[in-house]
């Protein structure tokens, strides 16, 4: 099973973590799988994203910015 979720974010950074939680939550849930991916790792990421982590893909399009919104991101993977 390939992930559909992607999320783009940086070490230390507190809305990354609160991401990570809700995208962790809700695979648990659905039986999903996510990638999470370091902006700063690549300097193509971090120039495209650096003002905006977490930014979050589902099904490889950006879904959302800074903040992952539990009932939205359900609703983007049909559960």
């Amino acid at each position: 099973m390939t992930a559909r979720i992607t999320l783009y974010g940086r070490p230390g950074c507190h809305l990354c973590d609160d991401a990570r939680a809700v995208i962790e939550k809700v695979c648990a849930d659905t039986g999903e799988q996510y990638v999470e991916v370091s902006v700063d790792d690549d300097p193509e990421l971090q120039r495209r994203f650096t003002e905006e982590v977490p930014v979050t893909f589902v099904d490889g399009r950006q879904h959302d910015f800074w903040r992952v919104d539990e009932a939205r991101l359900r609703a983007a993977l049909g559960h």
